[in-house]
């Protein structure tokens, strides 16, 4: 099952539940039915005919006319938590290696990255049997429901940053219930847009670089993660497709587990607050950095797999940032 969120004819944003090309609106958003799901700890799909109307919207006119929102956001968007891990995904250290080791002979022959280590813990014991616990993966703060853009919608690169480029990944979205019970909503597409040339000045400002915009969906694929995920990622230009690379994802296709992941971040007690929203990141694959790209204003960043139904867009827009002003109380 797929679940967009769209804004209805009365200017309210509600869940729909995606059946082809037409969009079945539900009542209310899709926080709203998941808490209510989690609370009473049933299944999400159990609960939807609680919130089924009978108005319906065309997928492509939801898209043309810019009613799409997030797949999911949070009345509190501070309370909307935006988290990832990276080098998940066997061959994925080679690139972020190559970032860090520099370009000269020495530093190729030296010692292994850090990169190289955390991706080396990864493949020896990220995936630990039932019931123990695996390898600590990489994890980083992304930013809160401020950042998180809709699909189709323009990404934004601030003018202190020095690069801006694709991350294609998935996502899982996560809510916690007014117990304090983590229940796993489902699985989205992911564009978790960083900042690669502040990274590679230093591997200590990979948080800076993490602090940017990103966008999930258009869809959450509600079930059990396959095991094997097929997409592809492109950029283009001037209606000119620039570059693309298909990537592979699924748990077939990383060295951590969803769960281990899962537990290395909820693990924490400040992740397990009632009525919190988490999206986390599970890593890229591959990056177009990697291959010399340069986004400039106006590219459009295209992420599509096969447990989606339609692709996860989003154009590049460089702007001013404010300059913060502190004063004393």
């Amino acid at each position: 099952m797929h679940i967009v969120q769209v804004v209805n004819d009365s200017n309210e944003v509600v869940a729909a539940i995606v059946n082809g090309d037409e969009l079945e609106l539900l009542a209310q958003p899709l926080y709203t039915i998941a808490l209510h799901a989690a609370n009473q700890e049933r299944k999400l799909d159990a609960v939807l005919s609680e919130f089924r109307t009978d108005a319906t919207l065309s997928y492509d006119k939801a898209i043309s006319e810019g009613r799409l929102r997030a797949p999911i956001t949070h009345p509190e968007p501070a309370n909307l938590l935006l988290t990832g891990t990276g080098l998940t995904h066997l061959g994925s250290a080679a690139p972020r290696s190559q970032m860090h080791e520099g370009e000269n002979v020495e530093a190729k022959t030296a010692q292994p990255t850090d990169t190289q280590r955390m991706f080396d813990l990864g493949v020896a014991g990220g995936k630990p049997a039932a019931g123990e616990v695996g390898a600590q993966p990489e994890w980083f703060y992304k930013g809160t429901g401020h950042t998180l853009r809709a699909p189709f919608a323009e990404i934004t690169m601030p003018d202190f940053a020095l690069d801006g480029g694709e991350e294609a990944e998935l996502a899982g979205v996560y809510i916690v219930n007014d117990q304090g019970r983590i229940f796993r909503v489902g699985f989205s597409l992911a564009n978790e847009f960083s900042d690669h040339v502040t990274e590679k000045q230093n591997y200590l400002y990979l948080a800076h670089s993490k602090l940017r915009d990103c966008s999930i969906g258009p869809e959450i694929f509600v079930g059990e993660l396959p095991e094997e995920i097929k997409g592809n990622v492109s950029l283009h230009r001037g209606g000119e497709q620039l570059w693309h690379r298909p990537f592979m994802s699924g748990e077939k296709h990383m060295c951590h587990s969803v769960s281990n992941l899962e537990y290395h971040h909820f693990k924490y007690a400040t992740f397990c607050q009632p009525n919190q929203l988490h999206v986390h990141f599970f890593g890229a694959a591959v990056l177009s950095f990697g291959d010399d790209i340069a986004l400039e204003d106006g590219d459009e960043m295209r992420i599509e797999c096969d447990i989606t139904t339609r692709p996860l867009s989003n154009v590049l827009k460089r702007v001013s940032a404010s300059k913060p002003v502190i004063e004393s109380l």
